[in-house]
């Protein structure tokens, strides 16, 4: 079993099908990568790097979602 944290929640991935990178998780999740800021391990990855950024097990990631409205 492999983990991601995400936003403080450990979600498992079975093993060998953790998502490969930013990009592969965002589209897991069913989140548009343009309503996003990702931090990975307490660094902001850049929205073009996103299909570059490579996840590894045990990594913490906090997805910020931007909501339009007033």
């Amino acid at each position: 079993m492999e983990v991601l944290k995400i936003n403080g929640i450990e979600k498992q991935f079975p093993a060998g099908q953790l998502p490969s990178t930013v990009a592969e998780l965002l589209e897991q999740l069913d989140i548009k990568p343009a309503t996003v800021v990702a931090e990975i391990d307490g660094q902001i990855i850049e929205r073009k790097k996103f299909a570059e950024t490579k996840l590894r097990n045990g990594q913490s990631i906090e997805l910020v979602r931007f909501v339009g409205g007033g």
